[in-house]
């Protein structure tokens, strides 16, 4: 008999990032804190105590393995959101110039 798995402290919120996974009542997915990890180079420890201090280990930990079993869907979301950047700077580069404030 299996026990289906979930992950404590991950929710998927439809109105929130357009439903990508994140920290329960907090406003970091697990794609941020999968970041942290890979492109930043901090520790789980760390990323609880530097990065997200408002992250217990254990919300650390529980969006690192949740990003190992969803990886192609989080990856998905993440060239969805930069294919997004990259269609605003092409289709409206007029928005984006430099002011002085």
């Amino acid at each position: 008999m299996s026990i289906a798995v979930s992950y404590p402290h991950i929710v998927c919120t439809p109105s929130l990032f357009q439903g990508e996974p994140h920290i329960e009542g907090l406003r970091i997915r697990v794609r941020d804190v999968v970041l942290a990890r890979d492109q930043g180079g901090y520790t789980p420890e760390e990323i609880a105590a530097t990065v997200y201090p408002d992250l217990s280990l254990a919300q650390v930990y529980s969006a690192l393995a949740y990003f190992e079993d969803h990886r192609a869907v989080i990856e998905q979301a993440a060239r969805r959101e930069q294919e997004a950047v990259e269609d605003f700077r092409n289709n409206q580069s007029h928005l984006l110039t430099d002011r002085a404030v």
